[in-house]
């Protein structure tokens, strides 16, 4: 399996280059990322870097008025008295109010949907790098392969086509699921990470050429709140084609399991030609974003599942905060998931 990389990454790294005012942890933290590649240098897996594949990718998925903001945020953010090492909203475009403004500080609160997404000197960097990272890794698996993996930082799946949120810039997942479709496959996304995946979920809503699925915490409950209830199922030429699957909390190994095979079935149900998993690991037991308990052994049994469909599968990092445990927890999802393949 082959491991797409970045560097660029590391510029942007808010908890230690613009901690909060609030005093607020950030818990994506550029070390994770380290962890996460000594994994898989542990299990000896071929790295390659992602090169540029220009903003086309993006532009596909992305409203153009925020690829703009989200490149030139901080310089302009710099001619302002609010000046600083990071943009941050101080006011939100809450319902109703959606007029988008001209100024910077207006727009930081139009694009950028709380406290968890910063904009500092190297988020444009980091975050198109991440993109790229993604849209590699589906253009390997166009190619044949029969499997990738795309260690993208910062993740991507809370974002909305024109909206950041939960530490998240652009979304690796869609921007690849778009490479794919346009490729002429029939992509599914399923997503294992904790949090919903409302922004993914948002892109595809109302289409019937990419299937949806999260399996996550209860939205009552936990972040984003506002999207993830299984009434969700898609609209218009996407109705039924959308599957959220909470659950409660303190849900440990077995229940998130089952509640994965659920959506593989789906997926096979579906037709999916090609499968891309939003892979996060924060629905670790102890995570200090969460509040279920799966273990190590949780994370292989998915793999193994996941891995059990047979179809061509992109995996694309998403979260996971508990810094020291993510190499472990890749190592066990991975030691199910590539036996089957």
């Amino acid at each position: 399996m082959i491991v797409i990389t970045t560097n660029a990454h590391a510029a942007h790294d808010p908890a230690t280059m613009a901690p909060s005012p609030s005093g607020r942890p950030f818990y994506d933290r550029a070390e994770r990322y380290g962890q996460l590649l000594g994994a898989v240098h542990r299990l000896s897996l071929p790295t390659a870097p992602a090169p540029d594949h220009g903003m086309a990718p993006l532009a596909a998925v992305h409203d153009a008025g925020y690829l703009r903001f989200l490149e030139t945020a901080f310089a302009r953010w710099q001619a302002t008295p609010l000046a600083g090492p990071a943009v941050r909203a101080t006011s939100y475009a809450v319902r109703p109010m959606q007029r988008r403004p001209d100024s910077i500080v207006g727009q930081a609160g139009y694009y950028l949907s709380g406290e968890g997404v910063p904009v500092l000197a190297g988020t444009w960097l980091a975050a198109k790098t991440s993109a790229h990272v993604a849209v590699e890794g589906a253009k390997r698996v166009l190619g044949g392969a029969r499997e990738a993996y795309a260690l993208c930082r910062p993740s991507g799946h809370h974002v909305y086509a024109d909206m950041a949120g939960g530490f998240c810039y652009l979304n690796n997942a869609a921007v690849a699921a778009q490479v794919l479709a346009d490729g002429g496959a029939k992509p599914a996304v399923l997503d294992v990470d904790v949090h919903h995946g409302n922004g993914t979920q948002s892109i595809f809503y109302a289409r019937d050429d990419v299937f949806f699925c999260s399996v996550h915490g209860d939205p009552r409950e936990l972040y984003p709140w506002y999207a993830g209830y299984g009434d969700e199922t898609g609209s218009g030429k996407g109705l039924g084609c959308n599957l959220n699957l909470p659950l409660t909390a303190g849900t440990a190994d077995r229940g998130y399991v089952e509640a994965v095979e659920v959506g593989v079935a789906a997926i096979r149900r579906h037709g999916a030609s090609v499968l891309i998993v939003s892979l996060g690991f924060d629905a670790h037991a102890g995570d200090p974003t969460a509040n279920l308990a799966v273990t190590c052994e949780g994370f292989r049994a998915i793999g193994a599942c996941i891995g059990g469909l047979g179809l061509p599968t992109l995996l694309v990092q998403e979260g996971g905060y508990i810094v020291e445990r993510l190499g472990d927890n890749l190592v066990a999802f991975l030691g199910g998931f590539l036996p089957t393949r």
